[in-house]
């Protein structure tokens, strides 16, 4: 169940960083959070540090609404999964 979640997230966070009219740091923090989700360590402590840096996105005030609409799903559907 949490790694067809997770393969759903990679998947949507893949289509943001492609997305050429979001700004370039906000698809550089995309990659770093993507990184992070192909870490070796266990879900819950994965989950965690790729919601933080999702919130750290969302505050960005560079990021285009629907881009942020966007990320604040993925978080839904990471904190609905934990």
């Amino acid at each position: 169940m949490i790694n067809d979640q997770l393969n759903g997230v990679v998947e949507l966070l893949g289509s943001i960083k492609e997305d050429n009219s979001v700004p370039k740091n906000i698809r550089f923090k995309i990659e770093s959070t993507l990184c992070l989700l192909k870490t070796d360590c266990e879900d819950c402590l994965k989950i965690s540090q790729v919601l933080n840096e999702l919130e750290d996105i969302s505050n960005d005030p560079n990021i285009p609404s629907y881009t942020r609409v966007e990320i604040l799903n993925i978080v839904g559907i990471l904190s609905n999964g934990e």
